[in-house]
């Protein structure tokens, strides 16, 4: 898969690929239908694996060349030795989690670096669904009420606080709007939350 295919596919994930340098050692945590990890290995000659538990999502991953742990993210990466990776990826896949936090230190444990993604319920469109006192349906929460996996809400400044909370450093934080970076009233106007962060270096006594 080139960068032409990524960005027509999933240009919130093209957006995110020019934070994976090349040759990277790569985790993708909840890797879906393997197409980053495949965009990855084949244009910027990154390795690592995927983790995904859905039977259907690991088949296609195969399909596509790359390397997946059939596992629940639930049960954590110990597995994997600290920074085991230069980047660890979790895209759209932490809201799923009933155990965000532990799930969050885990990532940046075993990762160099962490890339983050989740839909941002602050989203003015969310807003005014639950205005209109309904639960919100948009291309980044694509699911009803009573059917949707995702089991955690949150905005960027949420996020924010509980990357504080946890030691991390925020290297980048942006906000996506159908692929597309916003920049004016960023917590407002993005669909989707984009984090960059990283383990805060001990200061010297």
């Amino acid at each position: 898969m080139n960068f032409n295919e990524l960005s027509t596919a999933r240009p919130d994930l093209a957006f995110i690929a020019h934070w994976v340098p090349e040759n990277a050692h790569v985790l993708d945590v909840g890797c879906g239908d393997g197409v980053m990890m495949d965009y990855l290995q084949s244009d910027k000659q990154c390795s690592g694996y995927g983790i995904e538990i859905a039977d259907d999502k690991v088949l296609d991953s195969t399909r596509r060349g790359v390397r997946v742990i059939q596992q629940d993210m639930e049960n954590g990466l110990s597995i994997f030795g600290d920074n085991s990776f230069d980047t660890v990826l979790c895209l759209s896949s932490l809201q799923m989690m009933k155990h965000v936090e532990a799930l969050l230190r885990d990532i940046v444990r075993v990762g160099k670096e962490a890339i983050v993604s989740f839909p941002n319920f602050a989203y003015w469109p969310h807003r005014v669904a639950l205005l209109k006192g309904r639960m919100p349906v948009s291309e980044s929460l694509p699911y009803e009420w009573y059917d949707t996996p995702n089991v955690r809400c949150a905005t960027i400044n949420d996020f924010r606080d509980l990357a504080e909370d946890c030691g991390l450093e925020v290297i980048e934080c942006v906000a996506l709007a159908e692929g597309r970076r916003v920049s004016f009233l960023p917590n407002l106007r993005g669909d989707l939350a984009v984090f960059r962060l990283r383990k805060k270096t001990k200061a010297a006594n």
